[in-house]
This record gives C-alpha cells, sequence and structure tokens, in this order.
C-alpha cells in the first residue's frame, strides 16, 4: 500500500485535512519533525551501497578533515 506525506503550513490546514481523511474513511498519523528527519535518515540508509568496505584508516582521515 502506499502512503502520502503532506506537509502543512499551519495547524489548522492540517486539522482541516485530517478531518477530510477521517470523512472519507482513510487511516492519518501526525508526524514530528523529528519522525520525518528519522524517515528520510531511514530511506537513506536502505539507499546505501554496502557492497563494498571501507579501512578504519581512510573513515578517520575524512573525519580529521572536518
Amino acid at each position: 500500500m502506499d502512503a502520502l506525506i503532506i506537509k502543512g503550513k499551519n495547524q489548522s490546514d492540517l486539522k482541516l485535512i485530517e478531518k477530510l481523511v477521517k470523512k472519507m474513511g482513510l487511516q492519518s498519523k501526525s508526524l514530528t519533525e523529528e519522525d520525518l528527519e528519522d524517515l528520510g535518515l531511514s530511506m537513506m540508509m536502505k539507499q546505501a551501497d554496502r557492497s563494498k568496505t571501507v579501512s578504519r584508516e581512510e573513515i578517520m582521515s575524512k573525519l580529521d578533515s572536518e
């Protein structure tokens, strides 16, 4: 099943959309900014290339350069 994420401009717009969704008999769930960040991070982790390995030295050199 697919889902739709809508980011509202203000709380009253979101409440109106939530009422419409309920009236249509659909399910909805509110997400916090932190929830959205976690979702984005999770999606990026799933897309990451895990076929290659990197040495500890390479990682540490990248961390030191920042």
